[in-house]
């Protein structure tokens, strides 16, 4: 059995590396469309979502993402979320992410603003959504190994010790930023 998880996530890794991606410049223009792979080979910027979701406890979703991903394979992850696929809107790919790697298909998405985000690996221009649900997780085997619920400092506090996604975690701080500034 876990051969053939092993094999899922491999044969999924593939085909998330040949999606045709939303291609941008630093001020989030729009300039075309590239393979997710030749996105990240080429150090080029991409779209982003990051989807902050909480129960009605005002807990956060924090998971840990499989050891097949191309970018923070096996690290803790405070927000579902991935890149936009070409011709997709912000909102469009929030929506589809969170429903494919949680199962959570029917929340509310609140959007909380943007940022850009620039590591050599990784450059995007971030959407950052939160949602509120209580319905029961069902997990995406080839992206989710493991999922908990915990208050948003706690999650802070824990990504001290443990590899947490930076660009996600960013993504907490714009959202807890902008709730505090009201």
């Amino acid at each position: 059995m876990v051969a053939v998880t092993c094999e899922a996530e491999v044969a999924h890794r593939a085909a998330s590396d040949a999606e045709l991606i939303a291609w941008v410049d630093e001020q989030d223009t729009l300039l075309g469309e590239l393979p997710r792979a030749e996105l990240r080979r080429r150090g080029l910027v991409g779209r982003g979502t990051f989807i902050l979701l909480f129960n009605s406890a005002g807990e956060l979703c924090v998971h840990r993402r499989t050891l097949s991903k191309a970018v923070y394979p096996g690290y803790w992850d405070v927000a579902a979320g991935g890149m936009v696929a070409a011709g997709e809107s912000y909102a469009q790919s929030a929506a589809r992410e969170l429903q494919e790697e949680l199962g959570i298909g029917d929340a509310r998405l609140l959007e909380e603003g943007r940022f850009f985000f620039d590591q050599p690996d990784n450059r995007l221009w971030c959407a950052v959504f939160s949602a509120v649900s209580d319905a029961p997780l069902v997990l995406q085997p080839e992206e989710v190994l493991e999922a908990c619920f915990m208050s948003p400092q706690a999650a802070l506090r824990e990504a001290r010790a443990k590899a947490y996604c930076p660009d996600s975690l960013q993504a907490l701080r714009h959202y807890l930023a902008r709730r505090q500034a009201g």
